[in-house]
């Protein structure tokens, strides 16, 4: 029988099993999957046996992202989008509970690897980004093209796992890059997607042999390094600063457009730049066209 749980628990001896479980959606969260989330990774680090968790999607990625079917294109509010005016302490609620369960990865005792195939992209990749590790089909795609408009990335990692200088190009474009280009800038291993599977496990298995708490100090000591220079406090602007994205009139306007076009559109002319989100019309549209 399929499963209906956005999650997907299993142990293999030494080694616990996370799977994104939404298939039919590229594994788009929606509001059950963050919290189903923490508590597997809560589940793991209780079963003293573990030493490594795998996180994977199933299906054809690894996540894409937040439902925009839900999010974005139905109609009228949703818990990431209020009536104006809103409350942006209500947002940052909302929104700070959903980065606390994905940080559950970053506070996992135990080491946690990523395997990326397909897309990790916006709230995709803010999942991807917490885990220890990342290997990376070199087919795959990462990204967060909701900074050009209707989102600003909450957990903050790209900062912390590519630096100024990366993090800058890719939030300020939008675009997204290959598992290729992903090892070059330092974020992960890649490897042909044939053999994505088999390479994780290698490392999994390679790591399991280490005692469980050496595995805890040396990634307590790591992420400690990242702690002092002030992740939780840039974590907690940039989630206020999403909440505004989606409240700003340019937010407004592409919910609105996603409502009346579809999200596919609206998204479409996002990532090709056809759209100007300010005026809220085609670029080159004049206003007689426009009526």
């Amino acid at each position: 029988m399929k499963s209906t749980s956005p999650i997907i628990y299993e142990q293999s001896g030494r080694i616990a099993h996370i799977t994104l479980n939404r298939p039919d959606v590229l594994n788009a969260i929606n509001e059950e999957l963050p919290s189903a989330l923490e508590a597997a990774v809560i589940r793991a680090n209780a079963d003293e046996s573990t030493r490594v968790i795998i996180l994977s999607g199933a299906g054809r990625a690894f996540c894409a992202g937040y439902d925009l079917d839900i999010f974005a294109e139905s109609s009228g509010t949703n818990l990431g989008v209020q009536e104006m005016p809103w409350d942006p302490v209500k947002d940052f609620a909302f929104m700070k509970r959903n980065t606390d369960c994905f940080m559950s990865l970053w506070r996992s005792l135990v080491p946690v690897i990523c395997k990326v195939h397909g897309y990790a992209i916006a709230g995709g990749s803010d999942i991807a980004l917490c885990a220890d590790l990342l290997v990376v089909a070199d087919n795959a795609q990462l990204g967060y093209p909701p900074a050009r408009v209707w989102g600003c990335p909450p957990t903050a990692m790209w900062v912390y796992r590519l630096g100024a200088e990366r993090a800058k190009r890719l939030l300020f474009s939008g675009d997204l890059i290959d598992g290729r280009q992903a090892e070059a800038w330092g974020l992960g291993q890649a490897v042909p997607a044939a053999d994505l599977d088999d390479e994780v496990d290698r490392i999994a298995q390679r790591m399991a042999t280490v005692p469980r708490n050496q595995l805890i100090m040396q990634k307590i000591m790591v992420n400690q390094a990242l702690e002092n220079m002030g992740l939780s406090s840039t974590q907690t602007l940039a989630t206020f600063f999403d909440g505004i994205t989606r409240h700003s009139p340019e937010g407004v306007n592409f919910k609105q457009r996603a409502e009346a076009m579809g999200w596919k559109q609206a998204v479409r002319e996002r990532d090709e730049g056809t759209f100007d989100w300010t005026s809220n019309q085609s670029f080159g549209e004049s206003e007689d066209s426009k009526s």
